[in-house]
């Protein structure tokens, strides 16, 4: 590149000499750019040839998967039907898709409201309100699992269901408020005095002001809510191990892996089914999860 440009400026009488510091100052830059570019090629190998392996191994026979072979020959696309002839794979899925979809409403819904006060408002212990959310994002869960089991399953006889996980999250997450917070920040209040002024009360100016200009936080809360939830093991195998009806994805596939220990192909093919809803939805919500994130930062 750098000699094609000296070449054609050395044909070019209009173009001023390239001096030599000027020429080993593009190449050292041209080196540059080839480096950084390699260097991004060896990462983005480095994340994406784990999915193909597992891709390609999800297409394999029986006998090929887990061999030195790493195409499939032939391509056995049988092994995602015989997956969701898996006696509970289905019923697997929309408890997932329940757990989920569910959670992450309720979620949104029940956060947005405290973060706009612990953002707008001016109220005595408003800032004792904020510690005590942060303390809650430092609590371990596992501190608290005892004394929760013990109040869901013996005192509202809900074991072996969902519900348990569900039903806390119509009181908020402490991470989804704090997070709204930060976001509620960079809205200038001037917006909300001026709904004020025209009649709007507080519960209108947020869902016609606030809520429009906090998409790309409410988009960024609920897709980290959606991860978390699709991707649970813990909270299914506390409250739903013993009624299999009542099982998500992420604790079926451990007994799926268990029930066909030597079949990896079905084993890799569950897998890339369980994956693949949140890709696509990372995939299609990326610019508003990235937007929100990054503005969640600017004001504190």
């Amino acid at each position: 590149m750098a000699q094609a440009l000296d070449t054609f400026k050395a044909t070019d009488p209009s173009a001023e000499p390239v001096t030599p510091a000027e020429r080993v100052a593009r190449r050292k830059a041209l080196l540059n750019w080839i480096a950084v570019h390699a260097l991004g090629v060896a990462a983005a190998l480095f994340f994406v040839l784990p999915f193909v392996f597992l891709f390609l191994t999800s297409l394999m026979s029986d006998q090929q998967a887990l061999t030195r072979d790493l195409w499939p020959h032939p391509f056995e696309w049988s092994n995602y039907r015989r997956v969701f002839d898996t006696p509970g794979f289905l019923t697997w899925w929309k408890n997932t898709l329940l757990y989920a979809g569910l959670g992450t409403v309720l979620t949104v819904v029940s956060s947005l409201p405290v973060a706009y006060a612990l953002a707008k408002f001016r109220f005595r212990g408003r800032q004792l309100s904020l510690m005590l959310v942060i303390s809650m994002m430092m609590l371990p869960p596992q501190v608290v699992v005892i004394p929760m089991y013990l109040f869901w399953a013996k005192q509202l006889d809900m074991s072996g269901t969902l519900w348990p996980l569900i039903i806390p999250m119509v009181f908020g997450d402490a991470f989804s408020i704090f997070l709204l917070r930060q976001f509620l920040l960079t809205i200038p209040n001037e917006y909300l005095d001026a709904a004020k002024v025209d009649g709007c009360g507080e519960l209108r100016a947020l869902l016609k002001v606030v809520v429009p200009m906090a998409r790309p936080g409410i988009a960024a809360v609920a897709l980290f809510q959606f991860f978390y939830a699709w991707n649970d093991y813990f909270g299914p195998q506390i409250y739903a191990s013993e009624n299999p009806a009542a099982w998500t994805l992420s604790y079926g596939l451990e007994s799926f892996k268990g029930a066909h220990h030597t079949d990896w192909n079905l084993t890799m093919a569950a897998t890339v089914l369980v994956m693949a809803p949140v890709i696509l939805v990372f995939f299609f919500a990326q610019k508003a999860f990235v937007e929100g994130v990054t503005l969640t930062g600017v004001k504190g």
